[in-house]
Order: structure tokens, then C-alpha cells, then sequence
């Protein structure tokens, strides 16, 4: 047993990576909001099929959770699982919900083991093409309360992907000739983490929550991509533009030996399903700091695309991520049609769009999230879409 001054002893404590006069078991912030997340989306190239992965440890919170779901055409099924940290502290897993790193900084692998929630599973690794790349620290003062609501930088890659994917008791080979996937890790505080206190001022923020939409015409564009040249070169790009609440701009070229063009202006060019507003295709205007112009053409494979609210990404069912729901829960859902119905208005815009991308004579793939409210006559949006979902990636 540990000094009271001490934080419990885990086994990452054996090595020596030490940053704090503490344990692995303690953080440097105290805030409820700390959060540390994995998340993929890994895709075939065809837009038949798509796997989208999640996990969170809330050191503060004491808990870890995650989701692991299949996404074809407008079809979806995920599994979740929520447990106590302290029931396996050095696990990055929750019930069949597991997360590996092979080979730092250039090898993962997802995976869902069998399980009684939805009849779907997968084994999938992924390579990366080039090395991970960080976006801009992504910090953000809440206008309303003056509290730091987001303090969280990350780094995301993108690759290609092997393995297997069962779904209905159906299973699919996955080449890297065939599929590809990008996965990305933050860390520090974030918005929408737990339930919102109750007693704060309306339309203000507190460790547990914040409220997202709070203009009439605002949105966020999150899309990252990378494209093999005729030489069989790779290099990525990534664009993170956030408008209203969370103003927040990132956008890079990233080359194969690691360095970075700051990218100063980007325009995104974008056409829209007008009843869903799900991203269609467009156009990347991109100018750099040197003011070199690029052009960078998209469109969506198909219909398929993960809908991040039943990953805990917004108020699901009553759940937020971070919550606690015991020491061990799972549960989940299959949606037969994500555009129409019952569940499309709840589960919003907000969703992991595969992309194939182009650049001149460079072509690859890529993942687009997007979220656009208000009235866009200009885009051929006329009426209000008021689906509401979390900025936070």
C-alpha cells in the first residue's frame, strides 16, 4: 500500500518514462475532464464496409471505456463497454474491446473479440505510410465562464490495414491492398466528458459537460488523408476547422521525412446530401505559408460512414463517455438504416466519412467528419438541421 502522498503502483511504473514526482497512477491535472482516447476508422476502398474503434481512460474518473462497431452502406452495429480502471489498470481494453500497439509509431491492432452483445468481431493491424503527425494544441477558453474547456493535443497516422471482420457470421479476408485506415491519441482536458452539472449558468461549461451548439450558422470539418505519388511516395494531409463556440483552426501538409508545411489558409469546398447534410464531395482550397496554391479533390465511398454518437460521441441513450455504469458493463445496438427512420435524427450528423482523395496525379484515401448548422442557401441548405453531436474528435 501506497503513502497517501503517493499515487498506487501499476505496472507501467517499471519503466522509466517517469514525467511527475508520482505514479502512473496520477495525472498533473485534477480536472474530471482529463481524458486519454485511441480512436480508428479503418475502411475497405470500395465503401462496402468500415470498422470505427474507440477507447477512453479517465484517470480522474477512475473509469476506462470504449466501442468497436461495423458500419455497411447505412447499416451499423456497435458494441460498448464501460469498467473500473482499478479492476486491470495497465489494460488499454473493456470486456472484448481491445487495443495494442505492436510497433511504436508505426503498428496497432484493433480488436473485438466474439461476444454475446452483436454478432460482429474483427482482428485488424494497422501499418502506417508515413510517420504519426500532431495537429495543433488544440485550447479553447469557454467565452461564457473564462474555464479552459479544451486542453488536448494529439497525433493521428494513417496506413494501410490486415486482418479479418465477421459480421452476421460472415467473414471478410482484409489486404492492405484492399483496405486502409487512419487511428489517432489525445490526451488532457476536453469537453462533454460525464454529465454536465446542474447548477452552473445556462449555457456555460464544467468538468462534466458543455454545450456545443451556440450559433446559427456554424460547423466543423475534421478530415485527414494520404496519397501515394507515381513514385510510390506518401504524403498526408490533415485539416481540423471548427467554427462558433470552438473556433479552432489546424491544417498541415505532412511529408514522408517528418516535417510539416504549415498550411495558413483553407477554404473547404464541400457538397451535401440536402436532407442528411452528409458530405457528398468537394474541394480542398489550401494556400501555405510560402503561398503555394493546392488543390485537393474528394468524394465519399458510397453510403457507408460510422456514426460516432453511439460511440459515445453525444448523449446516447442516456450515456455520455466517462460515466460511470458499474464495474463492468457492456451493451450495444444494430441499426438496421442510420439515414431514416427513428434513430437518424438522434444520431445526427456527425459521422466517419471514408474519402478517396486526389492531387494532381497523387491519389489515396482518406476519413471526413463534419458537422454544418444553420441555413446554407448558398450550399443549397434551406432548412435547419438541428441534430446535435459533440465537436470533440
Amino acid at each position: 500500500m501506497a503513502p497517501r502522498d503517493i499515487g498506487a503502483l501499476t505496472g507501467a511504473d517499471e519503466t522509466l518514462n517517469h514525467q511527475l514526482v508520482d505514479t502512473f497512477a496520477t495525472v498533473a491535472e485534477s480536472d474530471l475532464a482529463w481524458t486519454e482516447k485511441i480512436w480508428g476508422s479503418l475502411a475497405s476502398k470500395d465503401g462496402s464496409l468500415q470498422v470505427d474503434f474507440g477507447l477512453g481512460k479517465y484517470r480522474n474518473r477512475g473509469i476506462i471505456d470504449g466501442f468497436a462497431g461495423v458500419s455497411r452502406g447505412r447499416e451499423q452495429w456497435t458494441v460498448r463497454g464501460s469498467r473500473e480502471l482499478s479492476s486491470a489498470p495497465d489494460r488499454t481494453g473493456v470486456g472484448p474491446i481491445e487495443y495494442e500497439v505492436l510497433d511504436p509509431l508505426k503498428q496497432v491492432r484493433f480488436q473485438l473479440a466474439p461476444n454475446d452483445i452483436q454478432p460482429i468481431s474483427f482482428d485488424l493491424v494497422l501499418t502506417g505510410v508515413t510517420p504519426p503527425f500532431f495537429e495543433d494544441r488544440n485550447l479553447v477558453r469557454n467565452k461564457n465562464t473564462g474555464r479552459i474547456d479544451v486542453n488536448v493535443v494529439r497525433y493521428h497516422q494513417g496506413g494501410h490495414v490486415r486482418g479479418t471482420v465477421t459480421v452476421d457470421g460472415e467473414t471478410v479476408e482484409v489486404s492492405e491492398d484492399s483496405w486502409f485506415g487512419y487511428r489517432d491519441h489525445s490526451w488532457g482536458i476536453r469537453q462533454s466528458v460525464g454529465a454536465p452539472p446542474p447548477d452552473l449558468i445556462k449555457g456555460g461549461a464544467g468538468a462534466g459537460g458543455t454545450t456545443a451548439h451556440s450559433a446559427d450558422r456554424s460547423g466543423m470539418k475534421w478530415t485527414v488523408s494520404f496519397v501515394r505519388r507515381p513514385d510510390g511516395s506518401y504524403y498526408e494531409m490533415s485539416i481540423f476547422i471548427a467554427q462558433g463556440l470552438w473556433g479552432y483552426t489546424s491544417a498541415h501538409i505532412n511529408n514522408p521525412d517528418g516535417t510539416q508545411t504549415k498550411i495558413r489558409d483553407a477554404e473547404v469546398h464541400v457538397t451535401y446530401d440536402p436532407r442528411t447534410r452528409f458530405v457528398r464531395g468537394g474541394e480542398l482550397h489550401l494556400i501555405t505559408e510560402a503561398g503555394d496554391k493546392r488543390v485537393v479533390e474528394f468524394e465519399a465511398l458510397g453510403e457507408t460512414g460510422f456514426f460516432l454518437k453511439t460511440g459515445g460521441y453525444g448523449s446516447w441513450n442516456g450515456h455520455i463517455h466517462g460515466s460511470w455504469a458499474g464495474p463492468l458493463h457492456l451493451e450495444g445496438e444494430h441499426i438496421e438504416d442510420c439515414w431514416f427512420g427513428e434513430k437518424a435524427r438522434e444520431l445526427g450528423q456527425l459521422r466517419d466519412t471514408p474519402m478517396r482523395v486526389r492531387e494532381g496525379d497523387a491519389v489515396g484515401y482518406g476519413i471526413m467528419e463534419s458537422i454544418l448548422y444553420g441555413v446554407w442557401p448558398e450550399l443549397g441548405l434551406t432548412e435547419e438541421t438541428d441534430y446535435r453531436a459533440s465537436y470533440s474528435k
